[in-house]
């Protein structure tokens, strides 16, 4: 296995071209020490990366492999609906690709590692609050089967950093197949470079969709499949109770990943106007129009392709995502409520439960997750303590019953199936808060322990049990934004 100080990388993005990076230093910290650090993910690297003093400068930037080549992509995007001509990696830098185990290649970036071209004025760092919620987050989706961003490390150090108020900085090593947004499609298209599309287009297909080279459009069917991916990550997002907080454009992955984790949250009561960043003051990147905003966003991809498409087989395209969403969405509600078998009124009875739920603000994952106690027939109290009408989630209940007797259910089995999608543990926001505060004041333990916990969360873990209580009432007053 190669050392640390020969890594192997490949720079397949850095073959692109100076039409899509800029070549970026890293910019030092003083003192770095080391917050958290990945043992799961680092085994599936083909690489040996330092230990002891030598790794906190490696996570920061401080010591590089002979071969990282550090840049910053140029991208655009819409953000809050308006679009914003230049944006790019403003403190993110792409060392390149290093391989995994099975073979595959991740990229390899520094968040916070210093300014670069694209910061529009900021200073190119992270804080270890933001950093520490990225951490966990990627973390916590990968554990959730939810595709996304991996995060292997964070570096910190004391070096003050502005932001709502004084923080230190703080670098995340993160991971993914590609970085590449729909953004990166946006620049070069209202710049009027057609080429520069092509190239990109062609990169993302011979790359990570290669079945779409043997489509007679290939670009037709490269936003087809993101059309896909993306709807299918959303379909996941929303049963979770997931709300990423800010769906720009340039946010988007043009792999269907989860990314750029800022304002997000998991929802405690069930909300489905919940905004949650306090940045969004329009709501509209609220729970309920996350799969809206996700079409949305896929239409100025589909504007950035249009160079390359068919018009009115790109609109199809596009027409194609809210019964994709639709129907896959009822599917694994389905699965959420244990049924193995479809019927035409499953809409219904769903629909009015999510009224229940949303009339009570009953807690999202805790409910889901009792629900594998359901019999029918059985005691219902556990249930109707969480609703406020209980006379009709009483009537509710009768129909589940009915409906899962004519499928002739089996309790023990459903029990098994339901527990394999409504996840136990998920990161609330004051579990993570709890693991910043510890960590601002040196104790980094609570940090390892939610992302060990978040490994597994619909395994019971009966020592952790507390972690899926109810949120405390000062959960209440927490607040994120776009800097966080």
């Amino acid at each position: 296995m190669p050392t640390s100080s020969d890594i192997p990388m490949q720079h397949r993005f850095h073959d692109l071209g100076p039409s899509f990076y800029r070549e970026v230093p890293a910019t030092p910290l003083p003192n770095p020490y080391l917050v958290a650090f990945n043992h799961d993910l680092a085994s599936e690297l083909n690489i040996a990366l330092p230990s002891g003093d030598e790794l906190p400068h490696w996570l920061v930037g401080n010591q590089m492999p002979a071969s990282a080549r550090p840049i910053a992509s140029v991208y655009a995007g819409h953000q809050f609906g308006v679009y914003v001509p230049q944006l790019g990696d403003g403190r993110a830098l792409l060392l390149g690709e290093v391989q995994t185990r099975n073979g595959d290649w991740l990229e390899m970036q520094l968040k916070g590692a210093g300014p670069t071209p694209y910061s529009r004025m900021g200073d190119g760092r992270a804080v270890l609050r933001s950093t520490i919620r990225e951490y966990l987050a990627s973390e916590a989706m990968h554990g959730l089967g939810i595709p996304t961003s991996r995060a292997l490390a964070i570096g910190g150090s004391n070096a003050p950093v502005w932001r709502e108020q004084l923080e230190t900085a703080a670098v995340l090593t993160r991971l993914a197949p590609s970085h590449i947004r729909f953004g990166h499609f946006e620049l070069f298209f209202y710049r009027g470079q057609h080429a520069q599309i092509q190239t990109l287009a062609d990169f993302v297909i011979d790359h990570f969709y290669p079945a779409c080279r043997e489509q007679d459009n290939p670009y037709q069917a490269l936003l087809e499949a993101v059309i896909a991916r993306t709807s299918d990550l959303l379909v996941q997002w929303q049963a979770v109770g997931f709300c990423h907080g800010v769906m720009n454009t340039d946010n988007m992955s043009i792999l269907g990943l989860t990314l750029d984790y800022g304002p997000y949250g998991f929802l405690d009561g069930f909300d489905p106007g919940h905004i949650c960043n306090h940045s969004d003051e329009t709501g509209r990147y609220a729970y309920s129009q996350q799969p809206q905003i996700a079409l949305w966003n896929c239409s100025c991809l589909a504007q950035a392709l249009i160079p390359l498409l068919d018009r009115d087989a790109a609109v199809a395209a596009l027409q194609a995502f809210q019964p994709r969403f639709e129907a896959d969405y009822l599917a694994m509600l389905r699965r959420k409520l244990g049924l193995a078998t479809e019927e035409d009124t499953d809409a219904a009875l769903l629909e009015e439960l999510l009224e229940l739920l949303a009339q009570a603000r009953s807690d999202w994952t805790r409910f889901w997750r009792s629900l594998a106690m359901f019999t029918p027939g059985g005691d219902l109290t556990r249930w109707r303590d969480q609703v406020l009408d209980r006379e009709r989630f009483d009537a509710w209940a009768e129909r589940y019953s009915q409906r899962l007797l004519r499928e002739e259910s089996q309790h023990a089995a459903r029990s098994i199936r339901m527990n394999q999608v409504n996840p136990k543990y998920v990161l609330r926001n004051h579990l993570a808060e709890s693991a910043i505060r510890h960590a601002q004041a040196g104790d980094f333990s609570e940090v390892e322990r939610l992302h060990q916990l978040l490994k597994a969360p619909f395994d019971e873990q009966p020592a952790w049990e507390a972690y899926a209580d109810l949120p405390p009432d000062w959960a209440a007053t927490l607040s994120v934004s776009c800097s966080s």
